[in-house]
């Protein structure tokens, strides 16, 4: 066990679209990386100065993918939890407030309470979910340069351009199904699936 000051090392992750907002517990820093396969990779180098004996991150429907695989790559111990878990303990102890930093407290002090179970990835699952993410981001980026392209260039050019973007909306959303479909051999974001599909 790795602590500081005779206190196990947890640390929360508060995911949104765009960024990872960490908090390290019981130390208190907070830090934040932005939500990409290489800001994620950045925020697990960083992470791993700490010696967590946890790293707990929400299932948010696929933007805590790119954290969880650099984790894993790292080989740091991550625990994915189902959405809510951490707001509904924030709110029993009265946590009302709700900021970026608070959320990433409150993950971490969740974890560190509960000691949720670490989450396993197969090797192989591992690298081919890593790389369709590598792809995912490129088609992302490729896309806003040619919705960007679409917002500059004159009308009679607007046809070829929405045929690539429409081509590469097609591909994201056949790799997010892939993605999905590996994703529910992982009893969490099964779990969290499961919820969303009986709402």
């Amino acid at each position: 066990m790795n602590t500081q000051n005779g206190t196990p090392v947890n640390i929360g992750i508060d995911t949104s679209q765009d960024q990872l907002d960490i908090f390290v517990r019981p130390s208190g820093e907070f830090f934040s990386f932005p939500n990409s396969p290489q800001g994620a990779t950045e925020a697990a180098k960083a992470i791993r100065a700490f010696k967590p004996d946890r790293i707990i991150i929400e299932s948010t429907g696929r933007l805590e993918f790119n954290f969880v695989y650099a984790a894993h790559k790292a080989k740091l111990p991550v625990a994915v939890c189902n959405l809510g878990n951490a707001r509904n303990f924030a709110k029993s102890i009265g946590r009302t407030a709700k900021t970026d930093k608070l959320d990433a407290m409150d993950i971490a002090h969740f974890g560190e309470l509960t000691q949720p179970r670490l989450t396993e990835l197969k090797p192989e699952k591992l690298r081919l979910i890593s790389d369709l993410l590598a792809v995912r981001s490129q088609c992302m980026e490729m896309s806003t340069m040619q919705k960007n392209r679409l917002k500059r260039m004159p009308k009679t050019v607007h046809k070829p351009i929405k045929a690539v973007l429409k081509t590469l909306q097609t591909q994201i959303a056949d790799i997010d199904k892939t993605i999905d479909k590996l994703a529910t051999e992982v009893p969490e974001w099964k779990a969290q699936r499961d919820l969303c599909v009986f709402r």
